[in-house]
């Protein structure tokens, strides 16, 4: 059957390479000692679950056997019973998915070069984390408080396309600096993180290695101005300064010279204190640098209000791994629509549109270009008549 009449939800699943995801399978030993259920029904299963919007193994089950004669073009011979769905996602390797999720990033980026706000020829990089609130009761694993349980999921969005490049789960109590102390960046690279990252060390290394950042300046800070650049009681840059920590231990742990800039934020009438250690740049720039961050905040916003990140369909650690790295796996595959259509998608509009439209039988990309025109209709069938001597 060509794409073109393939439904919708086949054509998006064509973004995977089977073959990738076959080598990915034998990496992990995914499917070893496994019978009938594949890693691919897997995550058909729950590819449908992001897409669909589904609540639970149920509503997974029940919505993939309705849709009788159409899960052939999924690579399904039939809908996945719950039990099956339930004992894989807590059996087979979430790592799968995480590779999976890096595949799928390499077929997205090329069409978002060039989408970045920001004209700078450094990799900007935005970073933070959300938490994720669970029951403790059923999630016993996922500490975080006395009587809370969570997850947090650290992302790190590339600023062309606002594609998350990096993901990491980990409880509730873990924190960002923990992982970002993990991370390694090429000399040049520009990271905007708010004030959750605010480590001497960390800033030190980000220093010595030719990082460069940008973050917003805890008020108990102590520094010493070195050298005054620019100060004013009007306009956007409030201030501009060299200054050097002077806090208890803070020259030791971070020696270098750092900028303080004050940013005027007019919408809320009130003042930003940023620090960073970009000198090259105009003070306005950093102040856009800052704002920039907010993508993230937007991201974050996006997969709770589009995919199934708050509420799992297992409670067991691989089983929520498993289900946060296919959300991110889905939000790439719309974020890779929205960035090929022509039409002026919204990602909640999109996403939505698609949910209903998951199963219909159109070209995908004529649809996402023109999604409430008219389709073609097919030639009128010609009937032959036959001479009967």
């Amino acid at each position: 059957m060509s794409v073109a009449h393939a439904h919708l939800f086949s054509q998006i699943l064509q973004v995977v390479s089977r073959n990738e995801f076959e080598l990915l399978v034998r990496k992990h030993h995914a499917e070893d000692r496994s019978k009938g259920f594949s890693s691919w029904d897997q995550f058909v299963a729950m590819l449908f679950c992001q897409l669909g919007q589904a609540h639970s193994l149920r509503e997974i089950e029940m919505g993939l056997a309705s849709t009788s004669g159409k899960l052939a073009h999924l690579g399904l011979t039939e809908a996945p019973k719950r039990s099956t769905l339930a004992y894989a996602n807590e059996h087979r390797p979430w790592e799968l998915f995480q590779d999976l999720f890096q595949h799928v990033l390499a077929q997205t980026k090329p069409y978002a070069q060039g989408r970045g706000r920001l004209r700078l020829r450094n990799a900007i990089r935005l970073m933070d984390s959300t938490t994720i609130d669970l029951c403790l009761d059923v999630f016993d694993w996922a500490l975080f408080r006395r009587t809370k349980g969570a997850v947090k999921l650290h992302v790190m969005l590339d600023h062309e396309g606002c594609l998350p490049c990096f993901a990491h789960i980990t409880t509730g109590k873990v924190h960002e600096v923990k992982v970002a102390q993990q991370l390694d960046f090429d000399p040049g690279t520009i990271l905007a993180v708010d004030r959750g990252y605010n480590d001497y060390r960390l800033w030190n290394r980000w220093c010595d290695r030719d990082v460069g950042f940008v973050t917003q300046m805890k008020k108990n800070a102590v520094y010493e101005v070195l050298e005054v650049l620019h100060e004013s009681d009007t306009g956007k840059i409030r201030s501009d300064a060299f200054v050097i920590l002077t806090g208890l231990r803070a020259h030791e742990k971070c020696p270098h010279i750092l900028r303080r800039v004050v940013i005027w934020d007019e919408e809320n009438e009130r003042e930003i204190v940023l620090l960073t250690n970009l000198t090259h740049l105009a003070a306005t720039t950093i102040g856009r640098l800052y704002k920039e961050r907010w993508q993230i905040e937007l991201f974050f916003k996006a997969l709770k209000q589009n995919f199934r990140v708050k509420t799992f369909v297992g409670t067991s650690a691989n089983a929520l791994k498993t289900q946060l790295w296919t959300a991110l796996i889905a939000i790439l595959l719309v974020r890779l629509l929205q960035l090929r259509a022509t039409f002026a998608w919204s990602l909640s509009n999109l996403v939505a549109v698609l949910r209903m439209n998951l199963f219909t039988y159109r070209d995908l990309w004529a649809w996402l270009n023109e999604p409430f025109q008219t389709p073609p209709q097919p030639p009128p069938v010609v009937q032959l008549e036959l001479p009967f001597g």
